[in-house]
């Protein structure tokens, strides 16, 4: 069974940092290709971040560049999402997923709020 559990999220105030993280099983780690997508309330599921299986290519959405920093660590099954310099904006549920699959898990929230 693929697990995907995603942990990290909480209360920040705007310009701090918090470091997202997502831990996964039943499936080869290490050959597939990873993102994060997030959903604020009311809105559509939006892309944030992807990374190769390999971990040396990375995108992110235009919104979270040069703020956030994807990563993984495939002997620990774990991708990473670090945030920092965060706005109410990035307020939402973040979810990590295979990149031709939606989100499966429960995602972690974060607010970012003064």
């Amino acid at each position: 069974e693929v697990r995907l559990v995603e942990s990290g999220g909480g209360l920040v105030q705007p310009g701090g940092s918090l470091r997202l993280s997502c831990a996964a099983s039943g499936f080869s780690f290490r050959w597939y290709a990873l993102r994060w997508v997030r959903q604020a309330p009311g809105k559509d599921v939006e892309w944030v971040s992807t990374i190769n299986s390999g971990g040396g290519s990375t995108n992110y959405a235009d919104s979270v560049k040069g703020r956030f920093t994807i990563s993984r660590d495939n002997a620990k099954n774990m991708l990473y999402l670090q945030m920092n310099s965060l706005k109410p904006e990035d307020t939402a549920v973040y979810y990590c997923a295979k990149i031709t699959e939606g989100p499966s898990g429960q995602g972690t929230q974060v607010t970012v709020s003064s």
